[in-house]
């Protein structure tokens, strides 16, 4: 009795005796877009795993042990690269060091300043000036690479540390982003508020409106960091000194010379994952901040 009942209730619920209810169709389709996102996880994460274990390996483990297989020269491959020509890696590295982080500054606070303006400020011609600014986000680097090479030669700044910094400072997508920010996190009744206690245009900025734009300016400072920091063409064009690269483009150079000299790749690849490093931590050190910032200037807005 008790059987037949529950091949009764069963058979109500679509299913057969001793057989497993399939999901249904709504739930198999939406894990269509999590193996899409672990698929591209794995595509964009299996270079980083290959570069990290292909660090740990001599040059004569490199191209005879099996590619996933850890080797045992990394402390070797850090000395080595250290030791190159005097330790000019660690050089490019402080040269990127420079570049990245003087550039994303000085580009931050010409983006804080733009965009607070745009926001706030009502003038003729300013839609007309977004809108240049928005033409230059949509601009590839490459196509103003040769006009920046020749401006700069005019003025004979080629070859220098200003060559690569003085480009950088104006970022259109860090003006767009302060822009978007500071008219959402910078209420015009405070800075109304702020002019009828006799308060100048820069002290509102400085005092009011720029605490409020600061977790805007994070994310504009942590983008262009990284920006810079991965940059290849513009040094590439600009600088002729090897004194003077940044790691990128210093990287680039051992690679070329690795074709004549394998022994090189394995610096390379060491080299590669060391400039690694800076970027993460930067990312983890402002991560938290970034975050609780950013969720409290949505609450505050």
């Amino acid at each position: 009795m008790s059987s037949l009942a529950v091949g009764k209730a069963a058979s109500a619920a679509g299913t057969t005796p001793g057989t497993a209810q399939r999901p249904p169709l709504r739930h198999r389709i939406a894990l269509v877009p999590t193996l899409t996102l672990l698929l591209g996880a794995i595509y964009c994460l299996l270079p980083v795993a290959w570069v990290v274990i292909a660090a740990t390996k001599s040059g004569s483990e490199l191209f005879s042990t099996f590619t996933f297989l850890p080797g045992s020269g990394f402390t070797q491959n850090v000395k080595d690269l250290s030791a190159y020509r005097e330790g000019v890696y660690w050089k490019w590295m402080g040269n990127s060091a420079l570049y990245a982080g003087l550039g994303a500054l000085l580009s931050t606070a010409v983006s804080a300043f733009s965009g607070y303006a745009l926001a706030i400020y009502r003038f003729r011609g300013r839609e007309t000036v977004f809108g240049i600014l928005m033409a230059g986000v949509l601009m590839p680097p490459v196509i103003l690479a040769i006009p920046q090479y020749l401006l700069l030669a005019k003025a004979d700044l080629t070859d220098s540390y200003a060559s690569v910094l003085l480009p950088l400072v104006l970022s259109p997508y860090g003006v767009y982003l302060a822009r978007i920010y500071a008219s959402a996190a910078v209420p015009a009744d405070v800075v109304e508020a702020g002019r009828m206690d006799g308060a100048s245009e820069l002290r509102i900025f400085s005092r009011i409106a720029l605490p409020m734009m600061v977790p805007g300016l994070v994310t504009v400072f942590l983008f262009q960091f990284v920006a810079v920091w991965n940059n290849f063409l513009l040094p590439y064009i600009m600088l002729s000194d090897d004194e003077k690269f940044p790691i990128t483009l210093g990287l680039f150079t051992l690679l070329e010379q690795g074709s004549n000299t394998p022994a090189l790749y394995t610096l390379v690849i060491t080299g590669a994952l060391l400039a690694i490093i800076p970027l993460i931590a930067l990312f983890l050190v402002i991560q938290r901040f970034w975050s609780l910032d950013l969720l409290s200037g949505a609450v505050k807005s």
